[in-house]
């Protein structure tokens, strides 16, 4: 039996992205995201996040720091009742030639097979091209570009909803 899922990018979609971050003081949740994960759940929908994390070849951060920060950041989402299926992380930098680094599917068809998801009834909400490019490659046919800042919007963008409010993202995904 296959699942449907909604994968997000952290960096961006679920916190502002205020470039490379590891520490709890620093990561601030972008204003909606608990409602709007509930609003997916309540769909029957599982959740999986997809981040690039490349501040951890860069060595700005290491791989505790990050893991440290990723359980917080699970905590916040099970107080508010939202649970998480998984979270998949590419710690390489851009010049990398891992398969896992977004634009590339790596994430996303390893997710796939761990958890046999309909790629084509799920959804990626991310906040770059790259997330969108990397679901396209994946299968994933459903695809949201997340950008509250207006002033940077991607007009180009191959996605196939543009939204610069979180919430806007309930009135697209309603089954």
């Amino acid at each position: 039996m296959t699942i449907k899922t909604i994968f997000l990018d952290r960096d961006g979609v679920i916190n502002k992205d205020n470039h490379y971050v590891y520490k709890i003081d620093d990561f601030e949740f972008i204003d909606g995201i608990f409602d709007t994960c509930l609003h997916f759940l309540n769909l029957g929908y599982q959740i999986i996040i997809i981040t690039n994390q490349s501040g951890i070849q860069r060595g700005y951060f290491d791989e505790k720091q990050y893991q440290e920060l990723t359980n917080w950041m699970l905590a916040q989402f099970n107080k508010n009742q939202i649970k998480i299926l998984d979270i998949f992380h590419c710690p390489h930098g851009p010049k990398s030639s891992c398969n896992c680094r977004k634009p590339k599917p790596g994430m996303l068809v390893n997710a796939q097979k761990k958890y046999c998801i309909d790629m084509r009834n799920s959804w990626m909400i991310g906040d770059t091209e790259r997330d969108i490019s990397a679901a396209k490659l994946s299968g994933i046919r459903n695809t949201i570009l997340f950008q509250a800042d207006k002033k940077k919007f991607l007009n180009h963008s191959k996605a196939k909803f543009k939204v610069s409010l979180l919430e806007q993202t309930k009135k697209i995904i309603t089954t």
